[in-house]
């Protein structure tokens, strides 16, 4: 499943252009896959018979995005004016080297010896920062991109200390390995593998999926806050990377189905899988917009704690990898074993 992960976390795929990794993620699934589908918003929706069948529609969703930056406007002297794709704090993008296809970048800002005391004390604001592409004039530059061009950051895929993991997008190209890696075993029940669109701008994609798609369960796997770092209070760490998988059963869009969160925690305590759930309600999911459609949808969740989500440099455990890899599965399995889900 890391070989999937580097692979899809080098992909470029800012919200709204995802292309590339739908592309992988289909000639991917295409062996495997009895049904597959995408939708006019890009979503791609792929079905596997199981071993065995339910009368239930079950979804597994993980969303393809990653946040980025679009370009503006140019300056005269060639510089790029830039917004963000997804919520991204400026201060982490400093300094950092940017894609916009082949062009490469670095964004920039006044130099430090410039500016004045109590701009030192304040974040800068977006407006307050460039991309330099090198262009030496307006001309060179619209040469090289144009406005409404998307960008990510230039952030290798690097294994490093005891099992961690830094690449850009861990959120949520973690979830469309984990999805990848269960569509080419064969799944227990019938399932639905949905790789949804612009999660990072409002759960848009998974809104129009589960509308089509009209599941009865739904598992969303992801990513999530990990602020298990020095002088944080214990209370707003979240969860801790190398904690386990996380399973909420709460964050600012969803309140998760009571059973299937004490589904998953069972499964995971009769399989040995190590876990841990939120200190913090906060944040969202596709979970968000897929419980509400229909007449409801029952969902539950299941993410890897990602410490640094939405930088350039992304920092997780291989280990908590590998148990929300284990909890999707046995998700499955236990539909498939047990009549009163």
């Amino acid at each position: 499943m890391l070989e999937t992960l580097q692979t899809l976390c080098n992909l470029p795929g800012p919200s709204g252009c995802e292309d590339a990794v739908r592309e992988f993620i289909r000639a991917q699934a295409a062996p495997f896959a009895d049904e597959m589908r995408e939708d006019p918003m890009g979503n791609l929706m792929i079905f596997r018979k199981g071993a065995k069948h339910t009368a239930k529609t079950v979804m597994l969703a993980a969303h393809m995005d990653e946040v980025g930056l679009i370009v503006k406007r140019i300056t005269d002297d060639g510089m790029l004016g830039f917004g963000f794709v997804g919520g991204v704090d400026p201060r982490v993008v400093i300094g950092r080297r940017v894609l916009f296809g082949d062009v490469k970048g670095v964004v920039g800002i006044k130099a430090v010896h410039l500016t004045r005391a109590a701009e030192r004390k304040t974040m800068p604001k977006t407006d307050e920062l460039y991309i330099d592409i090198g262009a030496t004039s307006k001309a060179a530059a619209e040469d090289k991109v144009s406005l409404g061009d998307y960008g990510v950051f230039d952030s290798g895929f690097v294994l490093f200390g005891d099992g961690l993991v830094k690449a850009r997008a861990i959120d949520d190209r973690l979830g469309c390995a984990v999805l990848l890696t269960l569509l080419r075993e064969q799944p227990p029940v019938d399932t639905w593998f949905c790789f949804t669109v612009q999660e990072e701008v409002g759960l848009r994609g998974a809104m129009t999926a589960a509308y089509h798609l009209k599941p009865d369960l739904a598992l969303v796997v992801e990513g999530t806050t990990a602020a298990d770092l020095a002088d944080v209070p214990a209370h707003k760490k979240v969860c801790a990377v190398r904690g386990g998988a996380v399973l909420p059963f709460m964050d600012g869009r969803t309140i998760y189905d009571a059973k299937l969160f004490e589904l998953l925690r069972d499964a995971a305590d009769k399989r040995g899988v190590k876990w841990q759930t939120k200190h913090m309600i906060a944040g969202g999911t596709d979970a968000g917009v897929i419980h509400r459609s229909r007449s409801g949808v029952r969902v539950a969740a299941v993410a890897a704690p990602v410490r640094y989500i939405h930088s350039p440099a992304c920092v997780a455990a291989a280990s908590d990898m590998e148990g929300v890899l284990a909890i999707a599965r046995a998700f499955l399995e236990e539909i498939g074993e047990r009549d009163d889900v």
